[in-house]
C-alpha cells in the first residue's frame, strides 16, 4: 500500500525525504500540505497514531507560528483545540509527515525513514 506523504514542496526538508523516497523505491501519494491542508479530524488521527505529543505537529520554526504568537495559544489547549488550530493552515504543521495508515513519522531522519518505511 502507498504511503501517504505530506509535504511543502519549497520545504528542504520535504525535498530531502521525497528524495529517500524516489532513492528506496518507496511508493506514496504527496499531498500538498498547504493547498490540501488535513482537517482537524485527519490531524487528530495522525496524533493518535504517532504517539507523539500534539505540540510535535508545530512548524515552530515557521513564521506563522512566530506570527500568530501560537507558542503561547496552546500552552494550555488540548489535543482538540491543538489540531483545530492545526488545520485552520498548513503552514504551521510540521512536515513532512508520512503515514501508512497505522504508523506515522513527523520530520525527515534518516534512520527513522529506514527503520519505518524501507520495506514499503
Amino acid at each position: 500500500m502507498a504511503l501517504t506523504f505530506y509535504w511543502y514542496p519549497n520545504c528542504g526538508t520535504c525535498k530531502k525525504a521525497k528524495k529517500w523516497f524516489d532513492e528506496h523505491n518507496v511508493v506514496y501519494n504527496s499531498i500538498h500540505i498547504v493547498e490540501e491542508t488535513p482537517s482537524k479530524e485527519e490531524i487528530l488521527e495522525l496524533i493518535e497514531n504517532s504517539e507523539l505529543p500534539a505540540k510535535k505537529f508545530f512548524n515552530t520554526s515557521g513564521k506563522k507560528y512566530r506570527e500568530l504568537n501560537i507558542k503561547e495559544k496552546i500552552q494550555d489547549a488540548s489535543t482538540e483545540e491543538m489540531a483545530e488550530i492545526l488545520a485552520s493552515d498548513g503552514m504551521l504543521i510540521k512536515r513532512p509527515i508520512v503515514t501508512d495508515g497505522n504508523t506515522v513519522t513527523v520530520g525527515f531522519k534518516e534512520e527513522e525513514f529506514q527503520a519505518k518505511w524501507a520495506n514499503q
